[in-house]
């Protein structure tokens, strides 16, 4: 296969950049709902503040080893660090002027406003002093640094005043600093006292400011301005020296809270001596300080989305159903055993997934459940089935992944709670995050012990699955149930990987059998045949993969790529990649389902699963992919599914060959909303007509061309009734 040059990738790190822009295009677009604007304001901080913990930090450190090499899109470390640092630079610029210049005004004209202490009126300066001597002084500690008191150890992400102060002392006037650190256990906005209608409040970082002469008697405060340090987040465990896998994590949770500071943000106004002070003491550089114009913790703004007030505000309530063939169904077991079932979450409501496991807890007839745990959420119900089963005289069997980033904490309380219940808990695998999403269920039926399996590409979480996209599937399928025991058996136990039948299993089968589908559409396309390949991801970084599908598209097949977030692939490169379309969503949910369709000269493959196209995901986690087989499931997928994503023209942005990104195009006329459309056709009555409308059609299985999605149906975003927003998002032609 034909190695291409560093021209024809593109940087992960400013791939993932452009990702977070389109999040706070979000922000920015003033046809969202106002504090939907607010949410993806906040989120764009957040993503930012786990990029520097582990992405940038990464940098600094490949940048400070004696190793010099280029990454596959031709830039140094140094050279990836200096783009960063624009791009974020430029990426903060924007995200502040919204704040300031669209935001604030907005939601002040809907009386949700911040203000200053010293702007309030007496009664209210009243309130806020009784306030803060009784809620926030007794927490306060003020540092005073000198060279009995040396510059503190600061959290990771904390907020943080630095003030300059100046004292006598046996008549000589000196000028000192100190460090206030803004309590992480109060609430970062001090709503004030006002009707009901109206949401007033105070950031906490301004109050303790106005109140800083308190904390330091006898001294006069020359200024103060806050500032936030990010530390390197990442975890080293060496697991071929550790016994004690949970002891370690634990260890190494403690020492995240302190790792190397990685970026210093700063007020506006912050002086440029404070500045170097605080560079210097932390070890950064210039390079590493980025000036915000307001809030330097947006992440703590979703306080003010809290309640139920402002619904005008906010997006209209989405209450999922349940599916059909979950709906008033007294024995789950006999409907699987019935037929496959897939779920199309968050439309199709989770809580069928929590049934599947409490109704597996209670029957007498279960033998044993065996299930993996990744992000939890530490939901009762979950935990609680698991801890049910037990005490009902089953065997259970849960591996819990200490390893799942930022989730480690709530993982090992969990592992803790289940381990007393007498739950059998196993700690991932050496060397490999387990990130499948798996449940067994093991059954005395009437005529045989069978085994009963979801399957899904979202964690066991059921309130990320009101607002993560997801697919599920139940099945009791022999095969599947018989990997699915050999998987458990091999994370559970010790011995080698027996193979599989019908999963994918990353890190042993899945990459070979991704390349073999990838090369079989590649001969298709020579051949002459139709060659088509869809895939639908968070992530695509694999080298090897993205050369494969650059020699695919040479060779003819046309390729569409809905990937959410990171894309190193370069579309449009004339001779390389000119029949690969690249597009991402984003929109009121995350994208998060994992699909992949292969044409397969008309009797089309289809796979969903755990797995983005990622080295880390290929080579250093368990994940699972799994054939979708019922023929019916599988042209849900592939015309429900994945062509109303293709078609989608409100919250697609497109890849272009120089690495950014477009909204895709669009007249008034012709809206399509992919989410909006799924909303709508998970109502039961809308299903209905669409089941009967899909029996009636002839399902050909023959065509392989591109959909035109230039040209996509008209649609309206808004609710119209089912039959006629059925009929409208008919797409003009089948991928298959």
């Amino acid at each position: 296969m034909k190695a291409h040059p560093a021209s024809h990738f593109i940087s992960r790190e400013l791939s993932w950049l452009e990702f977070n822009q389109r999040v706070l295009s979000e922000a920015m677009d003033p046809s969202n709902p106002l504090l939907e604007r607010v949410k993806f304001f906040s989120i764009v901080s957040s993503n930012l503040d786990e990029f520097f913990e582990v992405r940038v930090a990464g940098l600094k450190q490949q940048i400070e080893s004696d190793i010099v090499e280029r990454s596959f899109d031709g830039r140094t470390a140094s050279e990836t660090f200096r783009a960063v640092h624009q791009h974020v630079s430029e990426m903060v610029a924007r995200q502040f002027r919204c704040w300031r210049e669209e935001l604030i005004p907005k939601l002040a004209k809907h009386d949700i406003r911040f203000l200053r202490p010293q702007s309030l009126s007496a009664d209210r300066q009243a309130w806020l002093h009784e306030y803060y001597q009784q809620q926030v002084r007794p927490v306060l500690t003020p540092l005073g640094i000198d060279p009995v008191h040396p510059f503190p150890q600061l959290l990771n992400k904390s907020l943080n005043i630095i003030l300059q102060l100046e004292m006598v002392h046996d008549g000589q006037v000196s000028k000192r600093l100190a460090v206030v650190q803004v309590p992480q256990v109060l609430p970062r906005l001090v709503r004030l006292p006002c009707p009901e209608d109206h949401h007033d409040y105070v950031f906490l970082g301004h109050l303790i400011g106005h109140y800083l002469a308190d904390i330091f008697p006898g001294t006069k405060i020359l200024g103060y301005w806050h500032f936030r340090v990010t530390r390197n987040s990442e975890l080293y465990i060496d697991e071929d020296d550790v016994r004690n896998l949970l002891s370690a994590v634990e260890q190494e949770l403690h020492n995240r809270r302190k790792g190397a500071a990685v970026r210093l943000e700063v007020d506006l106004d912050t002086p440029h001596e404070i500045c170097q002070y605080l560079l210097e003491n932390l070890d950064l550089s210039e390079a590493d300080l980025y000036r915000v114009d307001g809030p330097l913790n947006p992440s703590r703004l979703m306080a003010i989305c809290a309640g139920d007030h402002s619904p005008e505000l906010r997006d209209v309530p989405y209450v999922a159903p349940v599916a059909a063939p979950m709906r008033e169904v007294p024995d789950l077991f006999a409907a699987i055993r019935q037929k496959d079932i897939l779920l199309h979450h968050p439309y199709e409501n989770f809580g069928s997934v929590v049934d599947f496991l409490e109704q597996a807890a209670r029957d007498p007839q279960v033998l044993a459940i065996k299930q993996t745990l990744y992000r939890t959420g530490g939901d009762a119900r979950i935990v609680g089935a698991l801890m049910s089963a037990v005490r009902n005289g089953k065997q259970v069997t849960a591996v819990t992944e200490l390893k799942a980033r930022f989730d480690e904490a709530n993982n090992i309380l969990w592992a803790r709670r289940l381990e007393e219940a007498g739950v059998h808990v196993v700690y991932g695998m050496a060397h490999h995050k387990v990130h499948s999403k798996m449940a067994l269920v093991v059954r005395r039926d009437e005529d045989q012990i069978r085994r009963y399996l979801h399957l899904g590409t979202g964690n066991y979480n059921p309130s990320t699955a009101k607002i993560y996209t997801d697919i599920s599937l139940f099945t009791a399928r022999p095969e599947f149930g018989e990997d699915a025991t050999n998987l458990f058996n091999l994370l559970t136990g010790i011995g080698h990987f027996q193979g599989a039948s019908k999963l994918l299993i990353a890190p042993f089968t899945l990459h070979e059998k991704l390349m073999t589908l990838i090369h079989a559409e590649t001969e298709s396309a020579r051949a002459g045949k139709p060659a088509r390949i869809i895939a639908k991801m968070n992530g695509l970084v694999d080298r090897e993969i993205i050369e494969a599908l650059y020699a695919a598209s040479s060779a003819g097949v046309e390729i569409d790529l809905i990937v959410r977030g990171i894309c190193c692939l370069r579309p449009g490169i004339p001779g390389v990649s000119e029949r690969i379309r690249v597009r991402s969503i984003i929109g009121r949910f995350l994208e998060h389902s994992r699909i992949y369709y292969f044409a397969n000269n008309g009797e089309p493959f289809v796979y969903v699963g755990s797995a983005d196209w990622m080295p880390r995901n290929l080579y250093s986690r368990v994940e699972v992919v799994f054939p979708v087989e019922d023929p019916a499931l599988k042209n849900r997928l592939i015309e429900e599914v994945l062509e109303r994503q293709l078609a989608d023209n409100t919250k697609a942005w497109i890849l272009q060959k120089d690495a950014s990104y477009k909204k895709a195009p669009s007249t008034e006329e012709s809206k399509r909303n992919s989410q909006v459309e799924f909303m709508e056709l998970a109502s039961p009555t809308t299903r209905k007509r669409a089941v009967r409308q899909q029996a009636r059609q002839k399902i050909s299985l023959s065509r392989a061309a591109a959909p035109k999605h230039s040209r996509p149906a008209k649609q309206s975003t808004k609710a119209q009734p089912a039959a006629k927003a059925k009929k409208s998002a008919r797409p003009k032609r089948p991928l298959h």
